[in-house]
């Protein structure tokens, strides 16, 4: 049985040019696949005409786009025929199973909310995505869909964050920990000791706080905190993992003898860079949607966009909407 997914062609920095072959690549890839691919048709025939015609695929026009830098109340006032709008709708209707869009985040967290609407007791969405660590990985929350999170939005957040890492990792008890600037109890804000106290009082594998020097040592499965603070913490290690890697490229660059160094060591350089590799972590979940909507990083290239939509694919067939909602009926009765 195919599931079909809608893939907005229009979003992200690289547009068309990443979305349209990351889309082909996916099908070949994934045989349970169908897509509904959503852009515009001037800047998508002929020119990519002979990769779309795939069996599994259906072409679906809009005739606007949404700017990357576009305000969300712009692009949702003005905008009504653009291709995030469009593959939303798709998702709200049932034509589609999962939207995935690399296009601007606040305007896809604003249609979302307003097209496909909260899960029943959820106060905000949340912007979740996998993040490299020692053995794996570890999801963190909320990434940038709201600035601030009050005590009971944050413990939402570690729900639907514990109900992502069981069902999708297959993860039977995962740990969760509260961002903080410190480990010690009282440390940081009234809100973040008041959703700490919601923590402690419910059947969640709570940790307690961790530090942003934990986010990779392996300890943790979810990490919970509000938008601002997960964005930053976000781009920073975006950065840092560019700057390491230029300069092991510059170093070893640097004479005969480093060059030679780097042959021998080419190997294991190789797989370190694809462990860092962040196109194999794109693909960010809005939690607490009553479909899933599937955020790609705006720079991801061919290979992060087949990424998203794989990541797409297995929320679906993996239900973690149905859990996400089973699980807040249950610890919020």
């Amino acid at each position: 049985m195919e599931t079909i997914i809608a893939l907005d062609l229009m979003g992200g920095d690289m547009g068309v040019a990443a979305t349209v072959p990351g889309a082909v690549a996916a099908l070949d890839q994934f045989t349970s696949l169908g897509l509904v691919v959503v852009g515009r048709r001037a800047d998508i025939y002929p020119a990519y005409a002979t990769l779309l015609d795939h069996p599994r695929l259906r072409f679906h026009d809009a005739s606007e786009v949404v700017d990357m830098h576009e305000a969300p109340t712009g692009a949702l006032k003005a905008k009504p025929d653009s291709s995030m709008r469009r593959a939303i709708d798709l998702v709200n209707d049932g034509s589609a199973a999962a939207c995935v869009s690399a296009g601007n985040t606040g305007a896809l967290t604003a249609m979302g909310t307003l097209v496909i609407k909260r899960l029943p007791g959820i106060e905000r969405p949340a912007i979740v995505r996998a993040l490299p660590r020692a053995g794996g990985h570890v999801h963190m929350l909320d990434l940038g869909a709201s600035n601030d999170a009050s005590p009971k939005r944050l413990f939402q957040f570690g729900i639907m964050g514990a109900m992502l890492s069981q069902y999708f990792d297959d993860n039977s008890h995962p740990t969760i920990g509260l961002l903080n600037i410190g480990t010690e109890e009282g440390k940081g804000s009234d809100s973040l000791n008041e959703a700490a106290n919601l923590f402690r009082r419910s059947p969640l594998n709570y940790i307690g706080y961790v530090e942003g020097n934990d986010i990779y040592d392996g300890q943790v499965d979810v990490i919970v905190c509000d938008g601002f603070s997960g964005n930053v913490a976000l781009k920073t290690s975006e950065g840092l993992s560019v700057m390491l890697h230029a300069i092991l490229k510059e170093e070893y660059g640097r004479n005969f003898m480093s060059r030679m160094a780097g042959l021998c060591s080419l190997s294991v350089l190789r797989r370190i860079k694809a462990r860092t590799d962040r196109r194999r972590f794109n693909g960010a979940m809005l939690l607490g949607l009553r479909r899933p909507v599937i955020k790609s990083h705006g720079s991801a290239d061919s290979v992060g966009i087949t990424q998203a939509i794989k990541v797409a694919l297995e929320v679906v067939e993996k239900d973690i909407v149905t859990h996400i909602a089973d699980q807040m009926e249950q610890l919020q009765d």
